[in-house]
């Protein structure tokens, strides 16, 4: 991480606050901090951000509205803090677009380890060959191009979904296991997180099935991946 890349910590704790601050100063971040969701809009709305730390439980605007708001415009990698043991937090934050979440407590190299991981996946990747289409029924996925269009209707991906979507239509008719679709398109830190799964295994249902709960392409193997047909 050697450019100045600029960060957001959004936390009404000080303490914590001033952790992470200190800690992304430490590896050439220029770092903003806000207390509140609206404090945090405000900095988002007048300037340029690389990555966003958001807490969950917040006065006035909860961590879960300010990433609505955030991602009505941006895809700004966020990383959301849960509390222990606070699932439904984190499957609404993933739900909404959150990248990432740490459950707190958690320590420096946590921290740093989910933040290489959401940089990395935001940082545009070369083109592949344009021969490498993917068809799949009414699907249609473009690497080259980042598209992926239904009936010849454009679909809006996040980075990633569409990732996601790659790795399992090149893959088409092979089970894929949960950790090896977390460790190839989330990144080798990953592989326990089940949730990131279900969540955007779900969405991408919702857009290109025509029956998202009576999938034809985008299958679940019990117990051990997921399959597209």
């Amino acid at each position: 991480m050697t450019s100045r890349l600029s960060a957001l910590v959004v936390d009404d704790e000080q303490s914590l606050r001033d952790f992470i601050r200190k800690n992304l100063e430490a590896r050439g971040f220029a770092v903003s901090v806000a207390a509140t969701g609206l404090e945090a809009l405000a900095i988002f709305n007048t300037q340029p951000l690389d990555l966003i730390i958001l807490d969950v439980m917040m006065p006035s605007m909860d961590g879960l509205e300010t990433t609505r708001r955030i991602r009505q415009s941006s895809l700004v990698p966020i990383v959301i803090l849960t509390a222990l043991g606070e699932e439904r937090d984190k499957v609404a934050a993933l739900d909404l677009g959150a990248d990432d979440y740490l459950t707190k407590p958690f320590g420096v190299e946590e921290l740093l380890a989910r933040v290489r991981a959401v940089l990395r996946r935001a940082k545009p990747q070369p083109a592949p060959s344009p021969a490498n289409i993917l068809r799949a029924g009414e699907i249609t996925l473009d690497p080259a191009a980042h598209t992926v269009t239904r009936r010849d209707e454009p679909l809006r991906l996040t980075r990633t979904e569409f990732d996601l979507l790659c790795h399992l239509m090149r893959n088409s008719g092979k089970v894929i296991t949960h950790r090896e679709l977390l460790q190839r398109v989330w990144g080798a830190e990953y592989g326990d997180e089940a949730e990131y799964l279900r969540v955007y295994i779900r969405r991408l249902r919702q857009k290109i099935e025509a029956d998202p709960l009576n999938p034809r392409h985008l299958l679940t193997e019990h117990g051990v991946g997921y399959r597209f047909q």
